[in-house]
This record gives structure tokens, C-alpha cells and sequence, in this order.
């Protein structure tokens, strides 16, 4: 965390470890802040709760009283020179609380796994981002972002409830009433999960925290309650539409399967489901595969190879969605998973263990429409539309199986893979 104070080169660099049981893992860093200076301040906390939002809040009360804007980065990022300059003046707008940079990752050419996961990420950065920042509703994120100090005590700091503590900040200053703003250029770089169970936790601590906010904030965007815009609304809602969208696929997977398994067991008493059923299932995933195919290639830049990769790996991880949606929905508990970076290998038995639901659910559906081939037949064309919506449920489960493959690979072979890896400033 960096507190900027007005006048040009005013700064302090508070540096802040919590809870890292390890002394050999945080000296090194405490030593070298002081050869620093004194601008550079290094705080250990042991014990400290209420999330990365409780460790937040502890560094901003070290702040200086005089700093203006409070810079948060991951300790993974390395930042450009020119990062601050580049942003504070958006400040001088009336009502800008919040100046928010994108996730970069210096990584990507490293494996074809990163390569896939790197895809994914940029569009939500190049697309989703640049369209929300046309309605001041755009996420706010735990690194390359700027806040208003005083705007930040407003509303009372990083929330320690929620394990998106940075998201759930950014809509509560739209819910104050404060503006922000997003600039679309690359300053700073950190690292991507190595392993698909890392990139896994990762996306179910995004998706989890969002189910929080949802009930937490509910009154405030569905009651209006606050002074959230209805395009603002609209942003926040139909953003977390496709994961509440794969929630609710998990369960059309599950009950796909056992009325297979009804009709092979009961045949005269349960038939093929409605022919129209089947044909929304397969029309809500093809909205959502073709829309990444064709936006992909001339909003990110990726080309066609590119806007597979993402969807493949935006594929692999329809599961860990699911569960995660109907955890946040259903629980309100869960601990703060930190995202493991620079982890080690993975063999693809031990990538199976991590992903043993899918091959599950793969091997089920795949089996479902066998049967169904054995049972019923090709004659009738609602058995065929049934038995082509099974294997259209069956392909996020295939794309998890390709990805942890890849994954294997790719940590078998580290450094191996060669990429055009641009960044996201070339492309910005």
C-alpha cells in the first residue's frame, strides 16, 4: 500500500505481512525496506482477522495523516515508474474516488497452460471493464487501483465480511455516490497461478465473494436504496449473470442425468423431456461460447487461436463456478483462499485429484449418451436432441479434463512453451 500526499513527490511505501507463520519469508523483506529508506515502512502482523480487507485497514490506520490517495498493489506486481503520474490526475475531476488500472501478468509465455489462462483473463480488461467504465460501474480490484483516502474513510474502509474486499469497496463508493474512473493501459504486472487447481481457487474466491455481495447489497440495487444508477445496476447484475447462469447448469447437468437414468430404468413411465427444453439449455451455451468467439478477435486483439484458448479455459472452470454461486448463496462463511503463486508442479494424476467431480460428471454424460443410443435409438428426433444436449453439457467438463492436461504438461516442461506474449499495454 502507498499513501500519496499533494505537492509532486510526496509518497510513503507501507509494505504489510500478516499472518505469515515464517520469519525466514518476511525478514529478507523487512531488511532490504530498510536499505530504502525512510519512505519505505515494513509492518508483521501475527494474528490478524477479518481477511486481506482486516490487513487493509490495518495498513491504512499507518498511513500518514497527511497522504490524499491510498495506492493498493499485490506483492507479486512489479509496477512502472510512471504509474502514479499517469493516474492522479483523473482525480481532479469532481466526484472521482477511484482510479483503477488493469491486471497485467508478466508470465504468460512461460507454458501453454498461462498462455490459455492469460486469454482468458484479457477480456474481461479489454471488453467488459472499457464497456462498464462508460457507466461509471466499473470492478475495482485488489491491485494497480487508487483511492481517494477520505472517500475511503467515508465509507468505513475494506469490508472484513467479504473475501472480495476490493469489489465490494469499489460499489460502495457507487453507492455513496462517488465516481471512477478506468485506464486502460498497462502499468504494472504480477504473476498468474501456475497450476489449474490455483487458477481454480482463484476463480472460486472471485465468484464466492460476489454471491456475498449480492445478498449483502441486494436492497441497495434491486430496492434503490442508494444512489446507484440503474445503468450501474444493470452492469453489477449482468455481470454476475453468466456465473449465476453456471450455477444454475450445474444443477440442469445433475438432473440431465438422473432423468437418463429414469427413462432406462422406468420406460414406459418417464420419456424424453420436451423438445423445447433441450433446445434452451444448448441455445444458453451457445449465446455464451460464440459471444467470446466473436468478440474476442477484434475487441482483445487475440485472433481466432486466442479466443479458443479463453474459451477453453473460461470452459474449464464452469464447475468450480457452480459450486462456488451455491456456496455463496447457501453459506455465508467461507475463509479467505489465497491464490498460490509460484507453486509447485503438478503431475496430471495429481491435477485429477483436483478436478476428480469433473471426470465424474464427464464420464456420466458420456455414458447418458450411450444409452440412450442403445435404449432409444436415432429415430426419433427429440431422443437425438436429447442425447446432443447431453453432450453440449458434457463439453465444459471436457474442456476442464483438456486444460488439466495442458496444465500437466505444461508443469512438466517449465519454460518449454514460446509465445507471442504481447501484454495487455500493447494491446490497450
Amino acid at each position: 500500500m502507498a499513501g500519496r500526499a499533494p505537492g509532486g513527490a510526496n509518497f510513503e511505501v507501507i509494505l504489510l505481512d500478516n499472518n505469515t507463520p515464517d520469519p525466514e519469508t518476511w525478514r529478507p523483506v523487512e531488511a532490504h525496506c530498510r536499505t530504502l529508506g525512510s519512505r519505505f515502512r515494513f509492518f508483521h502482523f501475527e494474528g490478524l482477522k477479518g481477511f486481506k480487507g482486516g490487513a487493509l485497514n490495518r495498513a491504512l490506520a499507518l498511513t500518514d495523516p497527511n497522504a490524499k490517495y491510498v495506492a493498493v498493489i499485490d506483492s507479486d506486481y512489479q509496477v512502472q515508474p510512471f504509474w502514479l503520474r499517469r493516474v492522479i490526475p483523473y482525480f481532479a475531476a469532481p466526484g472521482v474516488a477511484l482510479v483503477q488500472g488493469p491486471q497485467d501478468y508478466r508470465d504468460s509465455h512461460q507454458s501453454r497452460f498461462k498462455s490459455m489462462a492469460y486469454e482468458e483473463y484479457r477480456g474481461f480488461f479489454h471488453i467488459g471493464m472499457v464497456e462498464r467504465n462508460e457507466h461509471n460501474a466499473i470492478i475495482q480490484h485488489g491491485t494497480m487501483t487508487i483511492v481517494d483516502k477520505n472517500a475511503l474513510e467515508e465509507v468505513d474502509g475494506w469490508s472484513e465480511w467479504c473475501i472480495t474486499e476490493d469489489t465490494e469497496l469499489g460499489l460502495k463508493l457507487f453507492e455513496a455516490g462517488y465516481e471512477a474512473a478506468y485506464v486502460h493501459q498497462s502499468m504494472g504486472s504480477g504473476l498468474m497461478p501456475d497450476t489449474l487447481e490455483a487458477f481454480m481457487t482463484q476463480r472460486y474466491r472471485w465468484v464466492y465473494g460476489a454471491m456475498q455481495m449480492l445478498k449483502r447489497h441486494a436492497r441497495a440495487i434491486f430496492a434503490g436504496q442508494s444512489a446507484l444508477s440503474w445503468p450501474q445496476r444493470y452492469q453489477f447484475v449482468s455481470g454476475w449473470l453468466p456465473w449465476i447462469s453456471d450455477g444454475l447448469g450445474m444443477v440442469v447437468t445433475l438432473m440431465a442425468i438422473v432423468w437418463t437414468v429414469l427413462m432406462w430404468v422406468m420406460p414406459s413411465t418417464i420419456d424424453v423431456p420436451m423438445p423445447a427444453l433441450s433446445a434452451a439449455a444448448m441455445a444458453l451455451f451457445a449465446t455464451k461460447l460464440f459471444k467470446t468467439l466473436l468478440l474476442y478477435p477484434p475487441k482483445v486483439g487475440s485472433g481466432f487461436k486466442g479466443a479458443l484458448l479463453a474459451s477453453i479455459a473460461g470452459l474449464s472452470l464452469t464447475h468450480t463456478v457452480g459450486k462456488a454461486v451455491w456456496a455463496g448463496l447457501l453459506t455465508s462463511g467461507k475463509p479467505f483462499l489465497r491464490t498460490p503463486k509460484c507453486a509447485d508442479p503438478a503431475s496430471f494424476t495429481q491435477v485429477l485429484r483436483v478436478c476428480w467431480q469433473e471426470a465424474t460428471l464427464l464420464t456420466l454424460l458420456t455414458l447418458a449418451m450411450i444409452s440412450m443410443g442403445f435404449d432409444r435409438g436415432f429415430q426419433d428426433p427429440a431422443v437425438m436432441l436429447w442425447m446432443v444436449m447431453l453432450g453440449v453439457q458434457a463439453l465444459p467438463y471436457a474442456a476442464t479434463m483438456v486444460t488439466a492436461r495442458i496444465s500437466a504438461r505444461s508443469n512438466r516442461t517449465p519454460g518449454a512453451f514460446s509465445a507471442d506474449a504481447t501484454g495487455l499495454s500493447q494491446a490497450a
